[in-house]
């Protein structure tokens, strides 16, 4: 019986250490993710700052750009109905 105690109480010792070990592994990763996560919000809305410029002048193009074309095609419709070639 004294041999099996021995072995138990080294069990319950190792396995303290154990956990001692995997709850700072814990805290660690823990700390690690957070610290992760923020860098990568910092990024993203760093990025959004940078594009967000460029996307509204590409839509404002995007916008113009119809408008041109709708009138275009409109005084092209118009000018075919007149019964003569558009002026170049």
């Amino acid at each position: 019986m004294t041999n099996l105690e021995r072995q138990m109480k080294a069990l319950q010792k190792h396995l303290k250490t154990l956990k001692t070990q995997a709850n700072r592994a814990r805290g660690e990763a823990r700390r690690r993710m957070k610290r992760i996560e923020r860098r990568t919000r910092v990024e993203v809305e760093r990025t959004m700052r940078r594009a967000e410029p460029q996307v509204r002048q590409a839509v404002a193009q995007a916008a113009l750009l119809s408008r041109s074309v709708k009138v275009g095609v409109r005084a092209g419709a118009a000018s075919y109905r007149a019964g003569r070639a558009p002026r170049r």
